[in-house]
């Protein structure tokens, strides 16, 4: 194995790369020719790493950090991102990928889980000071959340596209 491969190996197994864009070059790279649902022909040592690394980086936060980074205005639900990555975890396809945020992000989309947690939350009283919101009020907070939301999981998403 080249010692450049060796390297990118080693900052995947430390958790030295901890970004999505850093992920994703290193992913580049490794398997340029691989597609992210089907790994049958990549060697289980690029593999590994791979998954470790996309589990550590959903599992210590910065995937909820970064998309919370792109909806400033109505944070992320982190009840949200839990429920997609307990979907996959149960999900009998979930295995299809070594790549866990690609799958938490598709899910995301696949179950409309945007929808549910920003009509939840723009209904929660604790949104609004202990009172229950008037129905424009709710309505316009969970419209504001779908957009921001949606608009982060698809800009995240295209990390993923192919030219």
């Amino acid at each position: 194995m080249r010692q450049d491969v060796k390297a990118l190996l080693t900052s995947l197994r430390t958790h030295r790369v901890n970004t999505l864009i850093e992920l994703r070059r290193i992913e580049r790279i490794l398997m340029p020719t691989a597609d992210v649902v089907d790994s049958s022909t990549v060697p289980n040592d690029i593999v590994e790493p791979l998954a470790s690394a996309w589990l550590h980086y959903v599992y210590s936060n910065n995937l909820l950090s970064e998309l919370r980074n792109l909806t400033r205005s109505c944070l992320f639900s982190s009840e949200l991102l839990d429920e997609a990555k307990m979907l996959v975890t149960a999900d009998p396809e979930g295995s299809r990928s070594w790549n866990f945020a690609w799958l938490v992000l598709t899910k995301i989309e696949d179950e409309d889980l945007i929808d549910k947690y920003a009509r939840d939350l723009s209904t929660n009283p604790d949104m609004w000071g202990g009172r229950s919101p008037a129905a424009n009020e709710a309505k316009m907070l969970e419209e504001k959340c779908k957009e921001e939301w949606t608009r982060a999981v698809r800009q995240m998403l295209r990390n993923w596209e192919t030219n």
